[in-house]
C-alpha cells in the first residue's frame, strides 16, 4: 500500500516544519504548500496554527484556506486542525475584545481560559470518550498544550439521525475546555501532537492510517 499523501497548509502561521517531520514519521508523504490544487488532491489536509485567532484567520483567508477546508469537508475528505488550526474551525473567536469570524465548521466561541494561570503551558491528561479512533493506544497519555484561549462549551446539537462527534476534554486551573474533536472527516486537537513525544506520534499515526481507509 502506498503512503497516504498529506498537505500541511502553509498560510504563514503554525509550527509547520515540526508538523511536517512528525507526519513523515507517522508514515505519510508530506508536502508543505498553500497551493489549492495540492491541498484538494491530498488524502489529508493539516491546518496548523500558532498565535492570535484574528491573525490566523487573516492568513487563512489570504490563501483561500477556509474555502479549501469547506470544499474538502463537503466531499468527505479528511482535515486535521492543530492548536489555533482547531480554533479557527469554530464560528468565532474573541481575543482582547475583538470578535473575529472563523470558518464556521462548528458552532461555538473561542475565548480566554478562566484559570488562575494563563497561558496553559505543559503536559496534560485528557478525558477521551468511548469509541475514539484518534486516541487508540494513547487514551491515558499526556499531551503538550500551549494556549491561552479555548472552546469552553460544546454547542453542536445532534439528533437521532446524526452521529454525534466524539469530543475529548481537558482541564486547566479548574476550567474545562475542548481538547480534541472527531467529527467524520473533520478532526482537531487543541494540543500539539507534533510536540507530544511518543503519544503524539501514535496519535498522528492513527490519523494517517485512517486516511487510507477513507480513500478506499
Amino acid at each position: 500500500m502506498t503512503a497516504a499523501s498529506v498537505v500541511v497548509l502553509d498560510y504563514g502561521s503554525g509550527n509547520t516544519r515540526s508538523a511536517v517531520r512528525a507526519l513523515e514519521r507517522a508514515g505519510a508523504t508530506v508536502t508543505l504548500t498553500a497551493d489549492r490544487s495540492a491541498a484538494m488532491d491530498a488524502d489529508g489536509l493539516v491546518v496548523p496554527g500558532v498565535g492570535a485567532f484574528a491573525a490566523c484567520m487573516e492568513g487563512l483567508r489570504a490563501v483561500r484556506g477556509h474555502e479549501t477546508i469547506g470544499r474538502r469537508l463537503a466531499g468527505g475528505r479528511p482535515v486535521l486542525g492543530i492548536c489555533v488550526g482547531m480554533q479557527v474551525l469554530f464560528e468565532h473567536g474573541v481575543e482582547h475584545g475583538v470578535d473575529t469570524r472563523g470558518c464556521g465548521e462548528w458552532p461555538g466561541v473561542v475565548e480566554r481560559l478562566q484559570a488562575p494561570v494563563v497561558p496553559h503551558m505543559g503536559w496534560n491528561t485528557v478525558d477521551v470518550p468511548e469509541g475514539s479512533v484518534l486516541f487508540d493506544g494513547v487514551r491515558d497519555e499526556r499531551f503538550y498544550f500551549v494556549h491561552s484561549y479555548g472552546v469552553r462549551r460544546w454547542e453542536l446539537v445532534t439528533n437521532d439521525r446524526t452521529r454525534a462527534p466524539l469530543v475529548t476534554w481537558a482541564e486547566h486551573g479548574g476550567d474545562r475546555f475542548v481538547a480534541a474533536v472527531e467529527n467524520g472527516p473533520l478532526t482537531a486537537t487543541q494540543f500539539h501532537p507534533e510536540k507530544s513525544g511518543d503519544a503524539g506520534s501514535r496519535l498522528l499515526a492513527n490519523w494517517v492510517t485512517s486516511l487510507k481507509g477513507s480513500a478506499a
